[in-house]
Protein backbone atom coordinates (compact mmCIF):
# COMPACT_ATOMS: atom_id res chain seq x y z
CA UNK A 1 0.00 0.00 0.00
CA UNK A 2 1.61 3.23 -0.54
CA UNK A 3 1.72 5.59 2.08
CA UNK A 4 0.26 9.17 2.11
CA UNK A 5 1.49 12.64 3.51
CA UNK A 6 -0.45 14.91 5.10
CA UNK A 7 -0.82 18.13 1.93
CA UNK A 8 -0.56 21.91 2.93
CA UNK A 9 -3.89 21.91 2.48
CA UNK A 10 -4.77 19.53 5.15
CA UNK A 11 -2.30 21.00 7.62
CA UNK A 12 -3.59 24.46 6.61
CA UNK A 13 -6.75 23.31 7.89
CA UNK A 14 -5.61 21.83 11.05
CA UNK A 15 -3.79 25.22 12.03
CA UNK A 16 -7.02 27.24 10.97
CA UNK A 17 -9.22 25.21 13.16
CA UNK A 18 -6.58 25.30 15.92
CA UNK A 19 -7.90 28.01 17.53
CA UNK A 20 -4.34 30.22 16.52
CA UNK A 21 -5.07 31.36 13.17
CA UNK A 22 -5.16 35.37 12.66
CA UNK A 23 -5.52 35.56 9.36
CA UNK A 24 -8.21 34.30 6.69
CA UNK A 25 -7.27 31.10 5.43
CA UNK A 26 -8.33 29.03 2.11
CA UNK A 27 -8.48 25.43 3.27
CA UNK A 28 -10.33 22.05 1.85
CA UNK A 29 -11.67 19.26 2.90
CA UNK A 30 -12.59 15.65 1.99
CA UNK A 31 -14.47 12.90 3.60
CA UNK A 32 -15.47 9.62 2.60
CA UNK A 33 -18.48 7.49 3.90
CA UNK A 34 -18.12 3.72 3.38
CA UNK A 35 -20.68 1.11 3.89
CA UNK A 36 -19.60 -2.65 4.66
CA UNK A 37 -21.38 -4.84 1.77
CA UNK A 38 -22.09 -7.69 4.77
CA UNK A 39 -21.66 -5.46 8.10
CA UNK A 40 -23.79 -3.11 9.74
CA UNK A 41 -21.53 -0.29 9.71
CA UNK A 42 -20.33 3.22 7.74
CA UNK A 43 -17.02 4.56 8.42
CA UNK A 44 -16.11 8.11 7.73
CA UNK A 45 -12.44 8.60 6.47
CA UNK A 46 -10.29 11.46 5.59
CA UNK A 47 -9.53 12.02 1.91
CA UNK A 48 -6.53 13.30 2.55
CA UNK A 49 -4.80 10.70 5.03
CA UNK A 50 -6.71 8.20 4.57
CA UNK A 51 -7.58 7.96 8.43
CA UNK A 52 -10.47 6.67 10.07
CA UNK A 53 -12.57 9.56 11.57
CA UNK A 54 -15.64 7.59 13.05
CA UNK A 55 -17.67 4.37 12.70
CA UNK A 56 -21.00 4.46 13.26
CA UNK A 57 -23.01 1.19 13.69
CA UNK A 58 -26.12 0.53 12.11
CA UNK A 59 -28.76 -1.74 12.03
CA UNK A 60 -28.11 -3.69 8.57
CA UNK A 61 -26.23 -3.23 5.67
CA UNK A 62 -26.63 -0.11 3.90
CA UNK A 63 -26.76 1.90 0.70
CA UNK A 64 -25.36 5.59 1.14
CA UNK A 65 -26.81 8.91 -0.40
CA UNK A 66 -25.24 11.93 0.41
CA UNK A 67 -27.49 15.65 0.73
CA UNK A 68 -26.94 17.92 -2.12
CA UNK A 69 -25.39 20.36 0.40
CA UNK A 70 -23.25 17.98 1.40
CA UNK A 71 -24.02 18.24 5.32
CA UNK A 72 -25.72 14.97 5.46
CA UNK A 73 -25.35 11.04 4.58
CA UNK A 74 -28.46 9.06 4.65
CA UNK A 75 -27.69 5.07 5.09
CA UNK A 76 -30.60 3.12 3.47
CA UNK A 77 -31.36 0.04 5.44
CA UNK A 78 -33.53 -2.07 3.43
CA UNK A 79 -33.25 -5.60 5.40
CA UNK A 80 -33.35 -3.50 8.91
CA UNK A 81 -36.51 -1.26 7.78
CA UNK A 82 -34.85 1.76 8.36
CA UNK A 83 -32.91 5.19 7.15
CA UNK A 84 -30.41 6.88 9.42
CA UNK A 85 -29.10 10.19 8.99
CA UNK A 86 -25.28 10.69 9.67
CA UNK A 87 -24.17 14.52 9.77
CA UNK A 88 -20.64 14.83 7.93
CA UNK A 89 -19.13 17.64 9.83
CA UNK A 90 -18.47 19.58 6.73
CA UNK A 91 -20.67 22.46 6.31
CA UNK A 92 -20.67 25.41 3.59
CA UNK A 93 -21.88 29.26 3.95
CA UNK A 94 -22.02 30.74 0.53
CA UNK A 95 -21.50 34.55 0.64
CA UNK A 96 -21.45 35.08 -3.20
CA UNK A 97 -17.48 35.92 -3.42
CA UNK A 98 -16.99 33.19 -1.08
CA UNK A 99 -18.13 30.29 1.03
CA UNK A 100 -16.92 29.89 4.65
CA UNK A 101 -16.43 26.13 5.64
CA UNK A 102 -17.01 24.84 8.93
CA UNK A 103 -15.33 21.27 10.06
CA UNK A 104 -16.75 19.51 12.94
CA UNK A 105 -16.76 15.45 13.82
CA UNK A 106 -18.71 13.61 12.10
CA UNK A 107 -21.72 12.34 14.12
CA UNK A 108 -24.97 10.34 14.57
CA UNK A 109 -27.27 12.62 14.41
CA UNK A 110 -30.42 10.63 15.54
CA UNK A 111 -32.79 10.84 12.80
CA UNK A 112 -34.31 7.72 11.50
CA UNK A 113 -37.26 7.10 9.45
CA UNK A 114 -38.69 3.37 9.70
CA UNK A 115 -40.62 1.54 7.64
CA UNK A 116 -40.48 -1.84 5.51
CA UNK A 117 -38.12 -1.99 2.78
CA UNK A 118 -36.78 1.16 2.16
CA UNK A 119 -35.50 1.50 -1.31
CA UNK A 120 -35.45 4.35 -3.42
CA UNK A 121 -34.03 7.28 -2.03
CA UNK A 122 -34.92 10.77 -3.89
CA UNK A 123 -33.47 14.56 -3.07
CA UNK A 124 -35.73 17.52 -4.61
CA UNK A 125 -37.05 20.50 -4.01
CA UNK A 126 -35.67 20.71 -1.00
CA UNK A 127 -36.91 17.30 0.74
CA UNK A 128 -35.93 13.87 1.07
CA UNK A 129 -38.28 10.89 0.42
CA UNK A 130 -37.46 7.54 1.21
CA UNK A 131 -39.79 4.94 -0.77
CA UNK A 132 -40.74 1.91 1.19
CA UNK A 133 -41.61 -0.72 -0.90
CA UNK A 134 -43.40 -2.95 1.92
CA UNK A 135 -45.98 -0.18 2.44
CA UNK A 136 -46.29 1.43 -0.61
CA UNK A 137 -45.46 4.69 1.14
CA UNK A 138 -43.01 7.44 1.24
CA UNK A 139 -41.83 8.96 4.34
CA UNK A 140 -40.35 13.08 3.50
CA UNK A 141 -38.90 15.17 5.64
CA UNK A 142 -35.99 18.01 4.97
CA UNK A 143 -32.58 17.92 5.83
CA UNK A 144 -32.47 20.48 8.53
CA UNK A 145 -34.99 17.98 10.26
CA UNK A 146 -32.43 14.95 9.52
CA UNK A 147 -29.54 17.34 11.27
CA UNK A 148 -31.40 17.87 13.86
CA UNK A 149 -32.31 14.43 15.16
CA UNK A 150 -35.91 15.25 14.55
CA UNK A 151 -38.93 16.10 12.74
CA UNK A 152 -42.37 15.62 10.94
CA UNK A 153 -42.21 13.04 8.53
CA UNK A 154 -44.89 13.43 5.59
CA UNK A 155 -46.71 10.44 4.29
CA UNK A 156 -46.95 10.20 0.36
CA UNK A 157 -49.33 6.56 0.17
CA UNK A 158 -48.90 4.90 -3.34
CA UNK A 159 -52.02 2.81 -4.33
CA UNK A 160 -50.24 -0.05 -3.76
CA UNK A 161 -46.71 -1.56 -2.46
CA UNK A 162 -44.37 -2.18 -4.72
CA UNK A 163 -41.16 -1.59 -5.50
CA UNK A 164 -41.87 2.54 -6.48
CA UNK A 165 -40.61 5.77 -6.04
CA UNK A 166 -42.18 9.45 -4.76
CA UNK A 167 -40.47 12.45 -6.16
CA UNK A 168 -41.22 15.73 -4.19
CA UNK A 169 -41.50 18.37 -6.31
CA UNK A 170 -42.65 21.78 -4.70
CA UNK A 171 -46.54 21.28 -3.75
CA UNK A 172 -46.90 18.41 -5.83
CA UNK A 173 -45.71 14.70 -5.57
CA UNK A 174 -44.75 12.27 -8.42
CA UNK A 175 -45.52 8.88 -7.22
CA UNK A 176 -45.27 5.56 -8.98
CA UNK A 177 -48.25 3.63 -10.14
CA UNK A 178 -47.95 -0.12 -9.53
CA UNK A 179 -48.90 -2.47 -12.14
CA UNK A 180 -52.48 -3.12 -11.58
CA UNK A 181 -52.23 -6.71 -12.55
CA UNK A 182 -49.40 -7.92 -10.26
CA UNK A 183 -48.33 -4.86 -7.80
CA UNK A 184 -45.10 -7.41 -7.40
CA UNK A 185 -44.11 -6.16 -11.18
CA UNK A 186 -42.46 -3.01 -12.37
CA UNK A 187 -44.58 0.24 -11.99
CA UNK A 188 -46.63 1.45 -15.53
CA UNK A 189 -47.02 5.15 -15.12
CA UNK A 190 -46.11 8.22 -12.95
CA UNK A 191 -48.86 9.90 -11.39
CA UNK A 192 -48.99 13.61 -10.26
CA UNK A 193 -50.05 14.42 -6.44
CA UNK A 194 -51.52 17.63 -4.75
CA UNK A 195 -50.76 18.04 -1.19
CA UNK A 196 -54.09 16.63 -0.11
CA UNK A 197 -53.20 13.32 -2.62
CA UNK A 198 -55.76 14.35 -5.09
CA UNK A 199 -54.54 13.49 -8.95
CA UNK A 200 -53.70 15.97 -10.83
CA UNK A 201 -54.36 15.15 -14.75
CA UNK A 202 -53.44 11.78 -16.27
CA UNK A 203 -51.40 9.14 -15.31
CA UNK A 204 -48.43 9.35 -17.53
CA UNK A 205 -47.50 6.06 -19.00
CA UNK A 206 -44.23 4.22 -18.49
CA UNK A 207 -44.04 0.35 -18.17
CA UNK A 208 -41.14 -0.86 -16.39
CA UNK A 209 -40.56 2.57 -14.43
CA UNK A 210 -37.36 2.67 -12.66
CA UNK A 211 -34.86 5.07 -11.53
CA UNK A 212 -34.74 9.50 -11.50
CA UNK A 213 -31.89 11.84 -11.01
CA UNK A 214 -32.17 15.68 -11.49
CA UNK A 215 -29.91 18.01 -13.75
CA UNK A 216 -30.91 21.41 -13.36
CA UNK A 217 -34.20 22.44 -13.83
CA UNK A 218 -35.20 19.09 -15.00
CA UNK A 219 -36.02 15.27 -13.39
CA UNK A 220 -35.34 12.26 -16.01
CA UNK A 221 -37.42 9.04 -14.51
CA UNK A 222 -36.46 6.19 -16.93
CA UNK A 223 -37.16 2.77 -16.98
CA UNK A 224 -39.94 3.13 -20.03
CA UNK A 225 -40.08 0.28 -22.79
CA UNK A 226 -39.77 3.03 -25.05
CA UNK A 227 -37.58 5.96 -23.19
CA UNK A 228 -37.66 7.90 -20.10
CA UNK A 229 -39.91 10.72 -18.98
CA UNK A 230 -38.53 14.41 -18.31
CA UNK A 231 -40.33 16.49 -15.87
CA UNK A 232 -40.58 20.58 -15.71
CA UNK A 233 -42.17 22.74 -13.90
CA UNK A 234 -44.97 24.98 -15.33
CA UNK A 235 -45.82 27.94 -13.15
CA UNK A 236 -45.31 25.90 -10.15
CA UNK A 237 -47.19 22.51 -11.23
CA UNK A 238 -45.21 19.22 -12.67
CA UNK A 239 -45.73 18.50 -16.25
CA UNK A 240 -44.32 15.36 -17.12
CA UNK A 241 -44.06 14.46 -20.94
CA UNK A 242 -42.01 11.01 -22.43
CA UNK A 243 -38.95 11.11 -24.68
CA UNK A 244 -39.11 8.43 -26.67
CA UNK A 245 -35.98 6.35 -28.10
CA UNK A 246 -34.88 7.52 -31.72
CA UNK A 247 -35.99 4.57 -34.37
CA UNK A 248 -33.23 2.61 -35.17
CA UNK A 249 -31.12 2.95 -31.60
CA UNK A 250 -31.61 -0.53 -30.68
CA UNK A 251 -32.96 -2.82 -28.12
CA UNK A 252 -31.93 -1.20 -24.67
CA UNK A 253 -33.73 0.47 -21.63
CA UNK A 254 -32.38 3.54 -19.13
CA UNK A 255 -32.95 2.01 -15.73
CA UNK A 256 -30.55 4.00 -13.77
CA UNK A 257 -29.98 7.60 -14.47
CA UNK A 258 -27.70 10.20 -12.88
CA UNK A 259 -27.64 13.94 -13.80
CA UNK A 260 -25.26 16.45 -14.63
CA UNK A 261 -23.69 18.88 -13.03
CA UNK A 262 -22.37 22.38 -14.60
CA UNK A 263 -24.14 20.90 -17.84
CA UNK A 264 -27.81 19.60 -17.75
CA UNK A 265 -27.66 16.40 -19.46
CA UNK A 266 -28.35 12.55 -17.81
CA UNK A 267 -26.08 9.78 -18.03
CA UNK A 268 -28.24 6.27 -17.80
CA UNK A 269 -27.68 2.43 -18.59
CA UNK A 270 -28.84 1.33 -21.84
CA UNK A 271 -27.13 -2.01 -22.28
CA UNK A 272 -24.78 -4.38 -20.30
CA UNK A 273 -21.67 -2.85 -21.92
CA UNK A 274 -23.19 0.65 -23.18
CA UNK A 275 -23.80 3.92 -21.78
CA UNK A 276 -26.35 6.55 -22.89
CA UNK A 277 -25.60 10.53 -22.46
CA UNK A 278 -29.08 12.31 -22.77
CA UNK A 279 -29.78 15.81 -23.49
CA UNK A 280 -33.88 16.51 -23.55
CA UNK A 281 -33.39 19.68 -25.63
CA UNK A 282 -31.49 18.27 -28.31
CA UNK A 283 -33.13 16.57 -31.39
CA UNK A 284 -31.15 13.47 -30.91
CA UNK A 285 -31.40 12.92 -27.25
CA UNK A 286 -29.96 10.14 -26.88
CA UNK A 287 -26.39 9.67 -27.60
CA UNK A 288 -25.34 5.66 -26.96
CA UNK A 289 -21.26 5.07 -26.00
CA UNK A 290 -19.82 1.62 -26.28
CA UNK A 291 -17.67 0.20 -23.30
CA UNK A 292 -15.12 -2.29 -23.68
CA UNK A 293 -16.78 -4.58 -21.47
CA UNK A 294 -19.63 -4.69 -18.98
CA UNK A 295 -20.46 -1.69 -16.96
CA UNK A 296 -20.27 -2.18 -13.36
CA UNK A 297 -20.89 1.58 -12.12
CA UNK A 298 -20.98 5.04 -13.16
CA UNK A 299 -20.67 8.52 -11.65
CA UNK A 300 -20.46 12.24 -12.85
CA UNK A 301 -18.34 14.94 -12.33
CA UNK A 302 -19.78 17.73 -10.15
CA UNK A 303 -16.32 19.94 -10.38
CA UNK A 304 -14.87 19.07 -13.95
CA UNK A 305 -18.41 19.39 -15.41
CA UNK A 306 -17.79 17.61 -18.81
CA UNK A 307 -16.40 14.71 -17.59
CA UNK A 308 -18.37 10.85 -15.87
CA UNK A 309 -16.54 8.04 -14.88
CA UNK A 310 -17.19 4.32 -15.44
CA UNK A 311 -15.87 1.57 -13.92
CA UNK A 312 -16.18 -1.93 -16.14
CA UNK A 313 -16.01 -5.18 -14.72
CA UNK A 314 -12.16 -5.96 -16.79
CA UNK A 315 -11.23 -3.80 -13.33
CA UNK A 316 -10.56 -0.20 -15.54
CA UNK A 317 -12.41 3.55 -14.56
CA UNK A 318 -12.66 5.21 -18.02
CA UNK A 319 -13.08 9.12 -18.34
CA UNK A 320 -16.04 9.77 -20.47
CA UNK A 321 -16.25 13.20 -22.29
CA UNK A 322 -19.65 13.75 -22.30
CA UNK A 323 -20.10 16.54 -24.84
CA UNK A 324 -17.80 14.56 -27.55
CA UNK A 325 -19.28 11.00 -26.54
CA UNK A 326 -15.68 9.67 -26.07
CA UNK A 327 -13.73 7.76 -23.78
CA UNK A 328 -11.03 9.53 -23.87
CA UNK A 329 -8.90 7.99 -20.57
CA UNK A 330 -8.45 4.37 -19.07
CA UNK A 331 -6.50 2.89 -16.38
CA UNK A 332 -6.66 -0.60 -14.75
CA UNK A 333 -7.34 -0.41 -10.58
CA UNK A 334 -8.68 -3.56 -9.93
CA UNK A 335 -8.49 -7.32 -10.68
CA UNK A 336 -11.59 -8.30 -12.54
CA UNK A 337 -15.21 -8.39 -11.53
CA UNK A 338 -17.54 -10.10 -13.44
CA UNK A 339 -21.04 -9.34 -13.66
CA UNK A 340 -22.32 -12.51 -13.92
CA UNK A 341 -23.82 -14.05 -10.27
CA UNK A 342 -25.83 -12.12 -8.35
CA UNK A 343 -26.52 -8.93 -8.55
CA UNK A 344 -26.25 -8.43 -4.95
CA UNK A 345 -22.55 -9.46 -5.27
CA UNK A 346 -19.83 -7.12 -3.54
CA UNK A 347 -18.32 -5.17 -6.60
CA UNK A 348 -16.75 -1.39 -6.71
CA UNK A 349 -18.68 1.79 -6.54
CA UNK A 350 -17.21 5.19 -7.19
CA UNK A 351 -17.27 8.61 -5.73
CA UNK A 352 -15.33 11.70 -6.80
CA UNK A 353 -13.56 13.75 -3.84
CA UNK A 354 -12.24 16.87 -5.23
CA UNK A 355 -8.82 15.81 -7.41
CA UNK A 356 -9.22 12.29 -6.96
CA UNK A 357 -11.92 9.76 -8.40
CA UNK A 358 -12.24 7.21 -5.29
CA UNK A 359 -13.13 3.20 -6.23
CA UNK A 360 -13.67 0.81 -3.90
CA UNK A 361 -12.39 -2.63 -3.91
CA UNK A 362 -14.28 -4.80 -1.55
CA UNK A 363 -12.66 -8.13 -2.48
CA UNK A 364 -8.90 -6.29 -1.26
CA UNK A 365 -10.28 -4.14 1.20
CA UNK A 366 -9.08 -1.03 -0.15
CA UNK A 367 -10.03 2.09 -1.76
CA UNK A 368 -8.57 3.21 -4.68
CA UNK A 369 -7.56 6.32 -5.44
CA UNK A 370 -6.86 7.76 -9.11
CA UNK A 371 -5.87 11.26 -9.75
CA UNK A 372 -8.52 13.02 -12.13
CA UNK A 373 -5.67 15.53 -14.16
CA UNK A 374 -3.02 12.25 -15.00
CA UNK A 375 -5.58 9.36 -14.94
CA UNK A 376 -3.44 7.66 -12.52
CA UNK A 377 -3.33 5.15 -9.40
CA UNK A 378 -2.08 7.70 -7.00
CA UNK A 379 -2.63 5.73 -3.55
CA UNK A 380 -4.95 3.31 -1.69
CA UNK A 381 -6.60 3.33 1.67
CA UNK A 382 -7.27 0.03 3.37
CA UNK A 383 -10.62 -0.90 5.07
CA UNK A 384 -11.64 -3.66 7.22
CA UNK A 385 -13.99 -5.67 5.96
CA UNK A 386 -15.35 -5.22 2.07
CA UNK A 387 -15.68 -1.64 1.66
CA UNK A 388 -18.63 -1.62 -0.92
CA UNK A 389 -21.09 1.80 -1.45
CA UNK A 390 -18.88 5.10 -0.86
CA UNK A 391 -19.99 8.55 -1.16
CA UNK A 392 -17.64 11.78 -0.77
CA UNK A 393 -18.73 15.12 0.66
CA UNK A 394 -16.12 18.32 0.70
CA UNK A 395 -14.78 21.23 -0.48
CA UNK A 396 -13.09 24.43 -0.24
CA UNK A 397 -13.90 27.37 1.52
CA UNK A 398 -12.78 29.80 4.24
CA UNK A 399 -11.97 30.25 7.83
CA UNK A 400 -11.79 33.28 9.20
CA UNK A 401 -8.63 34.23 11.35
CA UNK A 402 -11.42 35.97 14.36
CA UNK A 403 -13.74 33.08 13.88
CA UNK A 404 -14.28 31.00 16.73
CA UNK A 405 -14.87 27.55 14.80
CA UNK A 406 -16.81 26.07 17.75
CA UNK A 407 -19.90 29.40 18.01
CA UNK A 408 -20.07 28.86 13.82
CA UNK A 409 -23.93 29.71 13.89
CA UNK A 410 -24.03 27.86 10.45
CA UNK A 411 -27.68 27.56 8.64
CA UNK A 412 -28.74 24.66 6.73
CA UNK A 413 -30.36 24.67 3.50
CA UNK A 414 -32.26 22.91 2.00
CA UNK A 415 -30.68 21.89 -1.89
CA UNK A 416 -31.95 20.15 -4.88
CA UNK A 417 -30.38 16.03 -5.44
CA UNK A 418 -27.89 15.79 -8.10
CA UNK A 419 -29.29 12.33 -8.75
CA UNK A 420 -30.51 8.80 -7.78
CA UNK A 421 -28.49 5.22 -8.12
CA UNK A 422 -30.55 2.35 -7.04
CA UNK A 423 -28.20 0.12 -6.11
Amino acid sequence: MKSFLLGSSALALFAALAGGALADDTVTAWRLFVSDHARPVVTAIDAADGKVLDSFAINSPASLYRSDSGEAVFAVQGAAGAVAAIATGIAFDDHGDHADIDVDPPAHTGFVAEGQSPSHFVEHSGHFAAFFDGEGIARVFSESDALAGAGALREVAAAAPHHGVVIPFGDYDLVSVPNPDDPSKAPVAIRILDRDGNPVGDDIACAGLHGEATSGNLVAIGGCADGILIARSEGGVPAVEPLAFAEGLGEGRVSTLIGGRGLQYFLGNFDADTVAIIDPDENDAFRLVDLPTRRVHFVVDPVRARFAYIFTEDGQLHQLDVLSGEIVKSVAVTGPYSMDGSFADPRPRLAVAGDSIVVTDPLAGQLHLVDAASFEVTGDIAVEGAPFNIVAVGGTGVVHGDHDHDDHDHEHKDHDHEGHDHD
